[in-house]
């Protein structure tokens, strides 16, 4: 596709974006792996049709306002990239076109406090935990639409917190150093699954580092626009991380997805080729596990398991066959496959919040999905997609249990 973007206005993502435009051929080939096209069947609402009214965009031929409902509508799932033969980058788009797009456009006042309020919380874990704590009265009184599906996101029991010292030991024989991002909506949801994480890492010979100064990954504030937050938080982690370990592991889906994309948060700053050797080295658990292999043996279970796939697993990272791979490695357990497992579950960090309507109808087609496995629990790699998934089960009286894939082997390791 040929293009007149002015990159040069649009600073150092205007490259990207304008590579990302070009490479868009119009086949179509991404409209069925689109899950706003096939809830809401408008072109507009697809990868494709996305593309072309960012072009406009940046070609100064239609304004930001007009393209904000569409643009705002995608999930950032990027179910669109592994179905693209052409191989278009569109992560390298729509983040950064969402970052111009911010310092371009007014919101109304419910909204920027809607999206201030997220900010102020979320990647904090202190403030998140009180936050979650209030959810249940602030249920109890009328709010927006959109204000009411964030609080219902919310467990009515918040666990409580946990802490990890900052060198785990390896159990047994040396095999490995590496360090643990701990997430920030995860140690408030389900702190246990750092602790799981932890625990099998350990027993297969693993040193776990959990560097005391790191913060939030910066994904929140990237998918949404805020690229000021988004760049800090990638340079907390980039000063806190150390780079003498063979990896820098991640158990959340969302969370490695927005550290593989630091070179594009940094780009055009001193800190850009930093960033651009660090995404190399993280990674998440179930690929290094995978890569080591499994020292420890697994005890027997006769668990049905339904394996659901994190968008930003699966699709960003390309890590759908490890963590299969490490649940058929727990002997009589039965692996599960979810119909149209390929599809989001409407999580997709803050699209709750964002997109209510949308984010519950896929999240109940999600749910149903799972229902209909005859699983006994869910597994998936995503805090998010486990918060979605849960809440979606529980509306419709199910007692699937969702867990996460390091818990599942953290399990299977204790003895009966």
């Amino acid at each position: 596709m040929l293009h007149s973007i002015p990159t040069d206005q649009f600073g150092p993502l205007g490259e990207p974006m304008a590579k990302a435009v070009s490479a868009c051929v119009h086949c179509g080939f991404c409209l069925a792996a689109c899950p706003t096209y096939r809830e809401l069947g408008q072109e507009m609402d697809t990868p494709r049709g996305r593309i072309v009214l960012m072009k406009e965009v940046l070609e100064g031929t239609m304004s930001f306002e007009d393209a904000q409902p569409h643009v705002d509508r995608c999930l950032g799932c990027l179910a669109c990239e592994p179905a693209c033969p052409s191989g278009v980058p569109y992560r390298d788009l729509i983040s950064p076109f969402r970052a111009v797009a911010a310092s371009k456009m007014k919101r109304g006042l419910l909204e920027r406090l809607r999206r201030f309020l997220a900010a102020q919380t979320v990647p904090y874990p202190k403030r998140f935990r009180v936050a979650a704590r209030m959810a249940r009265i602030g249920r109890m009184v009328p709010m927006p639409k959109a204000w009411r599906a964030m609080l219902e996101l919310m467990p009515d029991t918040i666990p409580p917190a946990q802490s990890w010292t900052e060198v785990n030991p390896a159990i047994g024989a040396k095999r490995a150093r590496v360090t643990l991002l701990t997430g920030c909506a995860q140690q408030v949801l389900d702190p246990d699954i750092n602790t799981a994480t932890i625990e099998v890492l350990t027993r297969n010979g693993i040193e776990v580092v959990v560097p005391r100064l790191q913060g939030c990954c910066g994904g929140l504030a990237w998918h949404t626009g805020d690229l000021a937050a988004a760049q800090r938080f990638a340079r907390q982690n980039l000063e806190a991380f150390p780079d003498d370990v063979d990896a820098i592991l991640t158990n959340a889906a969302g969370c490695g997805s927005a550290m593989h994309e630091y070179h594009l948060v940094l780009r055009g700053t001193p800190d850009e080729a930093r960033a651009e050797a660090f995404r190399h080295h993280v990674m998440d658990v179930s690929v290094f596990l995978m890569k080591l292999g499994l020292r420890e043996p697994l005890r027997e279970t006769q668990l049905k398991a339904a394996y659901h796939d994190a968008c930003h697993l699966s699709n960003a990272q390309n890590v759908s066959r490890q963590p299969r791979d490490l649940l058929k490695a727990i002997p009589g357990l039965q692996l599960l496959e979810i119909t149209d497992s390929h599809l989001c579950c409407g999580s997709a960090g803050s699209y709750n919040m964002d997109q209510p309507a949308i984010a519950s109808s896929l999240g109940t087609q999600k749910a149903r999905n799972i229902l209909a496995t005859g699983a006994e629990i869910v597994v998936t790699g995503n805090i998010g997609c486990m918060t979605q998934v849960a809440m979606h089960l529980k509306k419709l009286g199910s007692p699937i249990r969702v867990r996460h894939t390091m818990q599942v082997l953290r399990d299977a390791h204790q003895p009966k």
